[in-house]
């Protein structure tokens, strides 16, 4: 049975958690590395980064979570959560973060500005909304938001979305170097490679429940992956040792 764990340190887990049972799942909140090994997949929740950050690194918990990534668990982050599995993120306060990492790309910690200018917008996102079927849009939740700068070769691009025209006013200055030198007119709002889902908005704090519906066929796709080798592995190995029991000499 799928069950979904929910790190539940700070931000919108219980919304997640929500939509989640909405959709028949059964969720768990995650706050210890060891719940970790009773969950098949992983939501790492929109809220204060560097908040959560230091409450992950007080009850140790980044190490299981990095593990947790490594070993091909699915994972999705949303906001907070996106800038968790980045590789790098720019725009961070003073004395950075730690990172979970895994995430091939370099993600502005908060590229949209400060809490008053978070806003919701139309988002298009094709692939999700092909699958999931219903509008070819999304409403895309951003509060005080981040924005994927750059983007290995294996990521794929989900969603993107227009560069504001206000966006030099933002009232952090770290990392300022990195929003000038964004000379392109979309940044990247969402992306999946292999088993890691991001997006920079909140699809939780909607009614479109299509994003999470995502989310769990593919993590269902790559636990059944996961499954199917392993079962063959195990076929190969009871072929093997048959096949040297046949090998051995028979007593009349």
């Amino acid at each position: 049975m799928t069950l979904v764990g929910v790190l539940a340190l700070q931000g919108s887990f219980n919304e997640h958690i929500a939509v989640l049972r909405r959709l028949g799942v059964k969720a768990v909140e995650i706050r210890k590395p060891e719940q970790l090994q009773n969950v098949t997949s992983l939501i790492i929740p929109g809220g204060e980064s560097t908040t959560m950050a230091k409450l992950a690194e007080y009850h140790n918990l980044f190490p299981s979570l990095r593990e947790f990534v490594k070993i091909g668990r699915p994972v999705w982050g949303t906001c907070a959560g996106l800038i968790f599995l980045a590789d790098k993120a720019t725009g961070q306060k003073t004395g950075g973060q730690k990172l979970v990492g895994g995430l091939d790309c370099t993600v502005h910690r908060n590229f949209f500005g400060s809490q008053i200018q978070s806003f919701e917008a139309e988002v298009s996102a094709p692939e999700v909304a092909s699958q999931e079927g219903g509008p070819e849009t999304f409403r895309g939740v951003f509060i005080r938001a981040p924005a994927i700068l750059e983007a290995g070769p294996e990521v794929q691009v989900l969603a993107d979305y227009p560069v504001p025209s206000n966006i030099s006013t933002s009232s952090d200055s770290a990392g300022e170097e990195q929003k000038e030198n964004v000379e392109q007119s979309k940044v990247i709002v969402a992306v999946r490679q292999g088993n890691i889902l991001a997006t920079a908005f909140h699809p939780e704090l909607t009614a479109d429940t299509r994003w999470h519906s995502y989310f769990l066929k593919m993590a269902n796709e790559i636990i059944e992956s996961e499954t199917s080798n392993s079962q063959l592995q195990v076929q190969v190995n009871i072929n093997y040792s048959q096949k040297q029991l046949n090998e051995l000499p028979i007593f009349q």
